[in-house]
């Protein structure tokens, strides 16, 4: 019975620091850059923004959160906030923001495409369009590197009719 209570607690132990290591610590305002990459690891990218600069923590290609970490020239945290919402692509100016604004807006794309026929270059980002709906916001830029539109509709991804076998048996 002794051996069982072990192995039972090993297990719980193990279970409590997988769950650890998939939800990362929190970042606060005031926190050093070291503090931030000691909690949240090497970002996946680094944007400057004037005196300031900004880590991106992107929750890969599938993932629906971006988190940007604005760091001051005092190396200390400014802000720490999700940005893939509604709200911050709101942000985005059709007609002036660049690929740098959007960058720094948005983070990088987890998706690129390019229409030929239109002459665009489309940045894909998926997300929870108010916190419930499977979204993809596409971005469309001309050649200058200019935002030119900007759409959103359902992430195709999570919808069960388009995936094989489903998607061959539909009845219409």
């Amino acid at each position: 019975m002794e051996f069982a209570g072990r192995l039972l607690t090993s297990g719980l132990l193990a279970l409590l620091c997988a769950c650890s290591a998939l939800i990362p610590a929190s970042v606060h305002t005031g926190d050093s850059e070291e503090q931030v990459i000691a909690k949240r690891g090497q970002p996946t990218h680094r944007y400057q923004d004037g005196r300031d600069h900004i880590l991106e923590y992107a929750q890969g290609p599938w993932g629906q959160a971006t988190y940007m970490v604005h760091i001051g020239p005092d190396s200390r945290v400014i802000s720490f906030e999700q940005v893939l919402t509604s709200q911050k692509f709101a942000s985005i100016k059709i007609g002036q923001a660049t690929k740098d604004d959007v960058l720094r807006t948005v983070g990088a794309p987890s998706e690129t495409s390019y229409l030929s026929l239109s002459e665009l270059e489309v940045w894909s980002y998926p997300y929870k369009e108010s916190g419930v709906w499977n979204s993809l916001m596409h971005i469309h830029f001309d050649r200058s590197g200019i935002v030119r539109k900007m759409m959103n509709g359902p992430d195709p991804r999570f919808d069960p009719d388009e995936h094989f076998p489903f998607g061959m048996f539909r009845v219409r």
